[in-house]
């Protein structure tokens, strides 16, 4: 589970996986298909620059849309998120779903032309694990990786672990690597993959440029290569693309959402995420480790205004974490905007008014703006919110010290149940900052991470996701669109659900 945390400066605390769907709205008022311009570089702006290339070491969303390109990992999602062969061609599972037996493809090289095979995989997995980075927990069930042959791999687990697929493949921060490319340390600024295109040059603060590997095991791209820049300013990359500078970006302004649509020169696509943004109470301290008090603030919350304010109407408003479009999803409206309701759990918990020390940053504007709407909102109730906005690395110091009454924030890169709900929310998670504790979630998460019949997972996670949300361990806000804008000169290319940036079916006409 990528944490907005580290996935939006970012992406990731890292989880990602199994399946998930969406479907996408496309507007292309651009027309036109022309001839594909062979060997053709397309132009795409990001928000920021990688902080680093190793897909193992970054945290760092800008990161992942350009290693999207550049790795492979041995299961990848589909548009649908359901995972799909890749380095691995075919795979089984024993009948005590403990032994994991993957078939790798045949002829695939590195960029640099050694044979990739099962020691590349035992590599990468091992040194996740040994060096304890940050995708490590992935392999929590994991008991050994062995390379039968040079085409065969096993995955032993010490239980059954039905989002293994996700795990391994959800996103490039499992990747598949090249050890000699890690020892010499090259892969931070030079990485060397097996995916369709692969790293030509880095201009500190720039971009950074792709070309086409002829070699690729999917078939050559049509595209010669991809330069990335790096433009944080959506009016400044807006303004791009519509000159011609650029041919694609996702550096779109949601209050220009509606406009575009009107735009007959360029094409804008927008998908349900399966990302998420939540509000957590600090349950370690009075009065907010009184679950009156936390539904109370549910109670009071205009979701509506929130979502408007920070996507302008762009996000989808959500009680639960998991988006409408999945598999998984679990129907929730128990908190409709009620002051009664709030004020009358506020006399019962016997609370009478008091601060209320709001954890925002200024890295990420939406949780300013939302703390503002909160702060209106909760006034009525007695409720004083002072607004701390310190940049997000003060801010996650702050969050893991505990010391906070109220915080806003999200997560991207979810795909499997497990991703949405057991670190945030399980005694034991790594990330349960709010300091939630209910032995019946335990249970509930705990069996949802080894049962395999699909109808009676979703069920145990429909269960506990309803109880962290009756109890407001978290209160869910939205789940954002992802949205992207491109030339119509652009063709091949779709917009998906987990944000991933790819082209390599991507083509420019002329």
């Amino acid at each position: 589970m990528r944490a907005r945390s580290a996935a939006l400066a970012t992406a990731a605390a890292g989880a990602l996986i199994l399946t998930s769907c969406s479907s996408g709205e496309s507007v292309d008022l651009g027309g036109g298909s022309g001839t594909p311009a062979q060997g053709a570089v397309l132009r795409a702006a990001i928000g920021g620059e990688p902080d680093q290339l190793d897909p193992h070491r970054t945290s760092s969303y800008f990161s992942f849309q350009v290693l999207e390109n550049v790795f492979d990992t041995l299961v990848e999602p589909d548009e649908n998120l359901e995972m799909q062969p890749a380095l691995a061609e075919s795979w089984t599972v024993s009948d005590d779903q403990l032994t994991w037996t993957f078939e790798l493809r045949d002829g695939v090289t590195f960029h640099d032309g050694s044979a990739f095979t099962a020691e590349d995989v035992v590599y990468s997995y091992d040194r996740i694990v040994d060096e304890e980075l940050a995708n490590a927990w992935k392999f929590a069930a994991v008991t050994d990786v062995v390379a039968v042959d040079e085409d065969t791999v096993t995955i032993t687990v010490a239980q059954p672990t039905p989002n293994l697929l996700s795990n391994l493949g959800g996103f490039k921060g499992m990747a598949i690597v090249s050890e000699e490319n890690v020892t010499s340390g090259d892969i931070q600024t030079k990485p060397i993959g097996t995916g369709p295109f692969k790293v030509d040059s880095v201009v500190s603060g720039d971009s950074i440029t792709l070309t086409a590997n002829a070699d690729y095991w999917g078939g050559a791209p049509a595209l010669g290569g991809v330069t990335f820049s790096f433009i944080s300013e959506p009016a400044t990359a807006l303004a791009a693309l519509r000159s011609g500078e650029v041919d694609w970006t996702d550096v779109v302004p949601d209050q220009q959402v509606a406009e575009l649509q009107e735009n007959e020169d360029l094409t804008l696509e927008t998908s349900p995420s399966s990302d998420y943004w939540y509000l957590a109470l600090n349950e370690n301290k009075a009065p907010w480790d009184d679950v009156r008090v936390r539904q109370a603030i549910a109670y009071a919350i205009d979701r509506e205004a929130i979502v408007q304010a920070t996507s302008y109407g762009t996000a989808q408003e959500n009680q639960l974490a998991i988006p409408e479009d999945s598999v998984w999803f679990t129907g929730y409206d128990t908190y409709s905007t009620d002051l009664d309701k709030a004020k009358q759990l506020l006399d019962e918990a016997g609370f009478t008014g008091g601060t209320l020390d709001f954890l925002a940053t200024s890295d990420y504007p939406e949780t300013v703006t939302a703390a503002q709407i909160i702060a209106s909102n909760l006034e009525p109730l007695g409720i004083d919110v002072q607004i701390r906005q310190p940049d997000f690395s003060t801010w996650l110091d702050e969050q893991n010290s505990g010391n906070f009454d109220l915080l806003m924030m999200g997560w991207l890169g979810n795909i499997d149940p497990d991703d949405f709900y057991y670190a945030q929310h399980h005694t034991t998670g790594g990330s349960n900052a709010q300091g939630y504790s209910n032995p019946q979630v335990d249970e509930l998460l705990d069996a949802g991470r080894t049962e395999t019949d699909e109808a009676t997972r979703k069920d145990l996670y429909a269960q506990a996701a309803t109880i962290i949300a009756d109890e407001a361990s978290y209160i869910y806000l939205y789940n954002p669109s992802v949205i992207q804008a491109w030339s119509p000169k652009v063709e091949g290319y779709a917009v998906r659900s987990d944000a991933a940036i790819r082209f390599r079916d991507t083509s420019l006409t002329e």
